[in-house]
């Protein structure tokens, strides 16, 4: 199981949101590759990275900081946040990002989704981000009339490499991950389910690592790890 620490970018810092607000927010890194290179310390073999700005306006906003901070990494990255074209997916591999997160296209373009999943085989992740237990887009700023497990259903058959399954209401807040809405998600989805959003501490690891369940590929460490909550080589050590 991946313990993954995220870096989330608003104007080129690496911050964090308090339940998906862009306005509510605490700048932790005034430059991003710092983080990175501790994560590359502790020896994270995978880093996930979000252009809030991206996510919000449609664009690559932090490519340029992305660049910076994928040369401090040395392990394998994973990017979200506005990717809505199969240029700014080619752009972003051609760069040495290994994963691209699609979001607002899963729900408002899935020809697009199935497209880059075709050309990029277990390269795409979906990101399936729920408020209320129905899946938000456009940086979380909609809500759709679309629960999760209804998403999966129209990616079935395509080689996408896992599925990141964020609570909104729990995210930026050390509440806990929703655990048992990550669990019964996996019991539908024909792909790894990446759970985030609340992770609290280490008993939230052990919670999940003691599911056992086939289909849990790992957690998104966040504002535990930033806040100090959460020892990540301990996680990692406990995740296996």
């Amino acid at each position: 199981m991946l313990i993954i620490p995220a870096i989330d970018l608003l104007g080129g810092k690496a911050v964090r949101l308090r339940q998906g607000d862009m306005d509510d927010y605490k700048i932790y890194f005034d430059d991003p590759a710092e983080a990175a290179a501790q994560f590359r310390e502790l020896g994270i073999k995978r880093l996930h990275i979000v252009d809030l700005d991206g996510a919000k306006k449609g664009e690559m906003t932090n490519f340029e900081t992305i660049k910076r901070i994928i040369a401090k990494a040395d392990m394998e990255i994973e990017v979200g946040g506005g990717i809505r074209s199969m240029d700014r997916i080619k752009a972003y591999f051609d760069i040495g990002v290994k994963y691209a997160i699609l979001g607002t296209v899963v729900i408002k373009d899935p020809d697009f989704v199935k497209k880059a999943a075709e050309t990029y085989p277990n390269r795409i992740i979906l990101g399936v981000d729920a408020k209320n237990g129905y899946v938000a887009t456009e940086g979380w700023y909609e809500t759709s009339g679309t629960k999760a497990e209804d998403v999966l259903k129209t990616y079935a058959g395509y080689f996408i490499e896992s599925v990141i399954y964020t609570d909104i209401s729990r995210d930026g807040m050390l509440q806990g991950l929703n655990i048992e809405a990550t669990a019964a998600l996996a019991d539908k989805s024909p792909w790894g389910i990446i759970a985030s959003g609340g992770l609290k501490d280490i008993t939230d690891v052990k919670n999940l690592r003691e599911l056992n369940h086939p289909n849990i590929k790992g957690t998104i460490a966040g504002k535990a790890f930033y806040e100090g909550t959460i020892d990540l080589k301990e996680a990692a050590s406990i995740a296996g």
